[in-house]
């Protein structure tokens, strides 16, 4: 295959992206006020991914916020087994797909840097196909969840609502399988404002149905985990309608049987950004589970898993620079810029990192009220307060790994 950018070079499974003709730009060249300029256009090519990224995670994750919220005025046992439910089984499963994701943000976005925009979409078929597989055999770890906390050691009862909560949420698990490729999909051609809209819709109907369900209708736990389905359902049926009913004229071309080829190459990608993404996400999330086995387990969770939602709200921060530094990365890389590509990295980097400083104060000055958005327990706020410091230091250092590993995803 021949690019009116030059002669094509192999990514995989025998398909082809143009390479460029030529040396790429070295960005730095020419003194101080050029790096400036360089920094500064750098800097507006990456928010226009990094911007709407951020804010749509933020707000998809200010639903688990919403229902630990509500979940928490219900006692503290509720508020354990939803975090459990949540932090551990269904945060678990969601790193690995998230991280099997990211595969398509390394084809995407070369592909869409090389203008090779036909096969972005059948990208997008081949992760579904092989997510949501992999969710067909993650659902049994739902089912079992109970009996597998009980065999591990934790209170019973505390095990026996965990594991119910946790089976309530296994549409979620498909939902997720097909959220993220329709994310990476949108936001590799720039089309996060899709994504930033239907979260923004989203979140209010949650919050509504979780009153609903929760305090109206006295559902408890379940009620909120039957909550946080619709919400995902909504959410990925605005995404893929936008994605296959009309808005990606250029990338979608309808299903096609030619997703069903190379599908082991493409799982051998997915599989491999699977462990390095979701190994990063799932360690403070075995942390929860371990609490279990404390002295005042349900305190304990209940202090550690509101510390790991704070961290995590302010993670989706640098999420979003992981996207959009995946994709900056993957763009140059897709026209032979090496140079560009580092470039991107150490911009992206650098204000990560600031932003990150700059919440990791903000933990500091106000230690001793983080908790109280979660719950009214004195003892619960008091046990927050004593791990502050540390959560503040987790934040800090928040701010760099994601981008090493957008950079990472970019290049494949």
């Amino acid at each position: 295959m021949e690019s009116q950018q030059g002669a094509a070079v192999p990514l995989i499974a025998g398909e082809l992206l143009p390479e460029k003709a030529g040396p790429g730009r070295c960005p730095g060249g020419g003194g101080g006020r050029r790096l400036a300029e360089e920094v500064w256009e750098e800097s507006k090519k990456l928010w226009d991914v990094v911007g709407p990224a951020v804010f749509m995670r933020v707000v998809l994750y200010s639903l688990n916020i919403v229902s630990q919220a509500f979940v928490g005025r219900l006692g503290d046992r509720d508020l354990a087994a939803f975090s459990i439910a949540t932090t551990v089984f269904d945060g678990l499963n969601f790193g690995l797909l998230f991280g099997m994701a990211s595969a398509l943000e390394t084809l995407c976005g070369q592909a869409y840097g090389a203008r090779q925009h036909h096969m972005m979409g059948i990208y997008l078929q081949r992760s579904w196909l092989i997510l949501l597989a992999f969710a067909a055999l993650l659902s049994p770890v739902y089912v079992f969840s109970g009996e597998l906390l009980a065999a591990l050691g934790q209170p019973a009862e505390l095990a026996r609502q965990a594991g119910l909560t946790s089976m309530c949420m296994i549409p979620s698990l498909f939902m997720y399988a097909i959220i993220l490729p329709a994310e990476t999909f949108l936001q590799c051609q720039l089309k996060n404002w899709v994504t930033a809209v239907a979260a923004t819709v989203v979140f209010p109907v949650h919050a509504a149905v979780t009153w609903l369900l929760v305090r109206r209708l006295g559902l408890g736990v379940v009620g909120a985990a039957m909550a946080y389905d619709m919400s995902w359902l909504v959410y990925a049926a605005m995404q893929v309608a936008y994605a296959v009913g009309g808005g990606c004229p250029e990338t979608w071309s309808g299903f096609s049987a030619s997703a069903f080829a190379g599908l082991m190459e493409f799982v051998k990608l997915s599989a491999s950004s699977g462990v390095m993404v979701c190994l990063e996400n799932w360690y403070y999330r075995i942390l929860i589970f371990l609490t279990g086995y404390m002295k005042n387990a349900e305190i304990a969770v209940d202090a550690l898993s509101i510390c790991m939602s704070l961290s995590g709200l302010e993670m989706m921060i640098h999420l979003g620079f992981l996207a959009g530094t995946g994709v900056r990365v993957a763009n140059e890389l897709g026209v032979g810029n090496g140079q560009g590509a580092r470039f991107a990295m150490f911009v992206s980097t650098a204000i990560s990192f600031l932003i990150s400083l700059f919440f990791s104060l903000l933990t500091l000055i106000f230690h001793d009220k983080l908790a109280t958005i979660f719950t009214s327990s004195e003892d619960v706020i008091n046990a927050v307060d004593d791990i502050s410091v540390l959560l503040a230091l987790t934040i800090l250092l928040n701010g760099i790994q994601p981008v090493l590993s957008g950079v990472a995803v970019g290049s494949g």
